[in-house]
């Protein structure tokens, strides 16, 4: 049975546009992640809101995890704030199963995201729950909080970003996906 690390974002203080913080709705993707989890024979742990990243990835590098998943929401630079969208799937840029699992997640969002060119995959070697996770691992930026219909997509999403994010991960397993809905 294969078993993966959920890391929803910590990071409260991040406001979206809706006023709501990052660290909200990734934990509402998360929580709506998890009977698609166990539907389709995937393990799981999964972080803790009030824990630091540090222990975040201290606690995923304890576990016997096949995969860590971190999900966050985007904010552009201040001279771009509203005008960029999309998704971005990050992976370890030296991490060959990093980069599959990147190429799958980005391909099943075109599915659901409103702009499918917007979906972007970018190799990393600096963020720190990519170098320093001891399994395969993808950050993905599920759009852009400080984009107004980007932050609007997440809010009215939640369930169909959770159930594409299980299709992907059972993609990568190899394992079927029992769709609940």
């Amino acid at each position: 049975m294969p078993s993966v690390y959920l890391s929803p974002s910590v990071q409260d203080f991040n406001t979206t546009i809706l006023g709501e913080s990052e660290e909200f709705f990734m934990n509402l993707i998360a929580d709506a992640m998890i009977p698609y989890l166990e539907a389709s024979g995937i393990t799981y742990g999964r972080n803790d809101p009030g824990m630091t990243l540090a222990q975040v990835i201290a606690q995923s590098n304890a576990g016997n995890y096949d995969f860590h998943l971190a999900l966050h929401s985007n904010a552009a630079p201040d001279h771009l704030v509203g005008v960029l969208r999309g998704p971005d799937v990050y992976y370890y840029a030296t991490s060959t199963p990093g980069r599959a699992a990147a190429e799958l997640f980005a391909s099943n969002l075109q599915k659901i995201y409103p702009e499918p060119s917007a979906v972007g995959i970018i190799p990393s070697t600096t963020l720190a729950e990519l170098r320093r996770i001891r399994v395969p691992s993808n950050l993905i930026e599920i759009a852009y909080h400080d984009n107004w219909a980007d932050a609007v997509w997440i809010a009215e999403n939640i369930e169909a970003i959770a159930a594409n994010l299980v299709l992907s991960l059972t993609e990568y397993f190899g394992i079927p996906f029992v769709n609940l809905y």
